[in-house]
């Protein structure tokens, strides 16, 4: 019976990650090229989310800022998810909707990227986010769940995980932050050109 249960839950990751490679595989290609340039520009990534999708947020950061697979220079990326005195602080005296956007005001030009990462899609200190970024011509894409909810509809790019299992979209979103850093080790150290 647990047995089951198990194979299950692998099953249904399975399938969700087939199904999303599927539909987004070259969208995965033109979105770690675009920013393979940004970072190579000087660019920076900034990235964001809740709980779960807070820890993806380092996690992915880590990856560009270190090393992922293959030794390269670091690049800049930050999870606007981490300091506690700045969350604490925004979100005491401006309410936990403004806590990533305001980092983003801070610390984002025009050129960067914003990551925001929503297994609802409907995170309001996500969309704040996104707003502000958008506002100050910063990139803007989602990491999103079962329909996307609102910020499919203002990001300038949504990988859409179909799926209302927040723990099976974290694992479909983990996936996708390693195929990107798999193609940004490529490209950053120049075993691929576009």
């Amino acid at each position: 019976m647990l047995e089951e249960t198990i194979v299950d839950i692998f099953q249904e990751s399975s399938r969700l990650k087939r199904e999303f490679v599927q539909e987004y595989a070259e969208d995965i290609v033109n979105l770690s090229i675009f920013l393979g340039k940004r970072l190579k520009m000087g660019y920076k990534v900034l990235i964001c989310g809740n709980g779960g999708s807070a820890a993806d947020s380092q996690h992915f950061a880590a990856e560009i800022v270190g090393r992922f697979e293959k030794e390269k220079k670091p690049f800049s990326a930050i999870a606007i998810t981490t300091d506690s005195s700045i969350l604490t602080a925004i979100g005491n005296d401006y309410g936990f909707e403004n806590i990533f956007s305001k980092q983003v005001e801070a610390l984002g030009r025009k050129g960067d990227i914003l990551i925001g990462i929503s297994t609802s899609g409907n995170s309001k200190n996500v969309i704040e986010a996104v707003r502000i970024a958008k506002d100050m011509g910063i990139f803007t894409v989602g990491f999103l769940g079962r329909d996307g909810g609102k910020l499919k509809d203002i990001v300038d790019k949504a990988f859409i995980v179909r799926s209302d299992s927040t723990a099976r979209v974290q694992e479909v979103h983990l996936t996708l932050e390693h195929a990107i850093c798999s193609i940004l080790d490529l490209y950053l150290t120049g075993e691929i050109e576009k």
